[in-house]
């Protein structure tokens, strides 16, 4: 009996011990890089997942501590998604208490199809619920501090509507837009059609940058990517406007002459073969996916009928007697 004895005191002796270790890691704050700290939870994450997700951001020193102090609290179920910020060190039993409350301020930003790199830096800049810690990098810096490999920002970010905690960092805005764009390019890459002409996602990117920006309707998103994608086979010069403003940048005036067309830049798809060399825009998922699955169709030609819609064409004559119809002579009743 007094072995048993022995055996129970030794026992209490170690869950003390134990108890208050476990309490010193629970009370300790947490050393962190920099303040303020910034980290997020994805949608559907489980408490194991969302302890490596913040470990791996550099905001918990022992994952598996973590997860047996929110277990032993019963708040292994209770893990709110979101962007969460730290303005000081806070302990595990804080962090915990607060990803389990989801306490942060939510602020969004939306993010338009056809906007440019430049627009989107601007909107950024006045956004005034986020920090404005890209407002001084070069592109080549936000492109790193964001983790993009590409040498370009044009086109590489995904329009939609970004939720964040407020007073974050805009980086953290661009880095998400960055990752998603190359989530959906990815996924549609792989299910792309058979023989198109082009070898890389970022082709397929730059093709769907100028379908965003010369579509009217919606609709007629196929049977544009189908058009360019049918010149592009039979070695035809693009030919389409947006790619000539992109070009001339600020020199534009909101009216495009005759003049700028023989202007050759590196995006005048007038005077230069093939692509572009690098995306004009920010193609959205709809423009995406019709540069991968385009019409089937002959169309080499369209023209703007003047409702936003457009009037598709397989031969010159055709083309030019469209453009008679919906350009000129709508052009001369008005005179």
């Amino acid at each position: 009996m007094s072995v048993i004895k022995e055996l129970l005191l030794w026992l209490l002796f170690i869950l003390i011990i134990v108890g208050g270790l476990f309490t010193y890691y629970a009370r300790t704050p947490i050393p962190l890089e920099h303040t303020p700290f910034e980290f997020s939870l994805k949608q559907g994450s489980s408490l194991k997942s969302a302890a490596h997700q913040i470990q791996q951001s550099g905001g918990l020193n022992n994952e598996l501590l973590f997860v047996l102090l929110a277990r032993s609290l019963r708040k292994a179920n209770q893990i709110k998604p979101g962007n969460y910020q730290l303005e000081h060190e806070v302990t595990p039993l804080q962090l915990l208490n607060m990803i389990s409350k989801g306490q942060f301020e939510h602020s969004s930003l939306t993010i338009i199809e056809g906007t440019t790199f430049k627009e989107l830096r601007t909107t950024l800049n006045a956004e005034s619920t986020l920090r404005h810690d890209s407002a001084t990098l070069s592109e080549a810096e936000i492109l790193k501090r964001i983790g993009a490999t590409e040498s370009a920002a044009e086109g590489l970010f995904f329009p939609d509507t970004y939720n964040y905690s407020t007073g974050s960092s805009d980086l953290i805005v661009l880095k998400r837009a960055y990752q998603l764009m190359q989530r959906n390019l990815q996924d549609n890459w792989k299910k792309r059609d058979s023989d198109l002409p082009f070898s890389t996602p970022y082709e397929a990117l730059t093709l769907a940058s100028i379908v965003e920006k010369e579509t009217g309707q919606p609709g007629d998103r196929p049977m544009i990517a189908s058009v360019f994608i049918n010149r592009l086979k039979k070695h035809m010069r693009l030919q389409t406007d947006p790619t000539v403003i992109y070009g001339m940048g600020d020199k534009f005036d909101g009216n495009l002459r005759k003049r700028d067309l023989t202007q050759d830049t590196p995006f005048n798809t007038y005077t230069r073969n093939g692509l572009t060399p690098t995306p004009i825009a920010l193609p959205g998922l709809a423009a995406l996916q019709a540069t991968l699955h385009p019409a089937p169709s002959a169309a080499l030609y369209f023209v703007a009928r003047g409702d936003g819609s457009s009037q598709f064409s397989s031969t010159l004559i055709e083309h030019n007697n469209a453009v008679n119809q919906y350009q000129i002579k709508p052009f001369k009743q008005k005179k």
